[in-house]
């Protein structure tokens, strides 16, 4: 199955790390390590289920400094170990119900990511592209309207998991 984003308004973000694909790919896929680095920074993240397969997900909590909570899910679509994997992801409820963003109801509920894991001289490059699916015009323009929030949020969150994969010898 080949998944493909249908809009030429998606979201790119790419991030070398000094650190072989595999580490990259199991800090990505396990969730003894995603509890480590995933998310905004100074979120600490519960991982409520994982099951990294295509039709598997990836279930979060996200507990921000001030003690709320937020729930995030992906729901995976392909795997190609250690080189890619495609999701959709949304925000959640604590059952894993998709729900609208918190911080905007114009939000997508379904943002479809693809990421890849390329390796050259021992460090992986890590590349997202994203896009909403089954999403409005509305929801489109949302989107691309917070792409430098994005940019600024992936952005911390690779740097976590740069930190930890170094932690990690990586």
């Amino acid at each position: 199955m080949t998944t493909a984003l249908h809009t030429a308004q998606e979201f790119t973000f790419s991030r070398t790390f000094d650190a072989p694909r595999q580490l990259v790919w199991d800090a990505f896929t396990q969730a003894e390590h995603l509890a480590h680095w995933w998310g905004p920074k100074g979120c600490d993240i519960e991982v409520a289920a994982l099951d990294v397969r295509p039709g598997g997900q990836f279930h979060y909590c996200m507990r921000l400094p001030n003690g709320a909570a937020m729930w995030g899910k992906f729901l995976y679509r392909e795997i190609d170990a250690p080189g890619r994997i495609v999701f959709t992801n949304g925000f959640a409820d604590e059952a894993g119900n998709l729900i609208r963003s918190p911080f905007h109801t114009a939000w997508p509920l379904e943002v479809l990511n693809i990421w890849t894991f390329d390796e050259a001289d021992g460090k992986t490059t890590l590349t997202l592209r994203g896009a909403p699916i089954n999403a409005s015009e509305e929801e489109h323009a949302i989107f691309v309207a917070h792409f430098d929030s994005m940019r600024g949020g992936f952005g911390g969150t690779m740097e976590q998991l740069a930190a930890y994969l170094a932690l990690l010898g990586g």
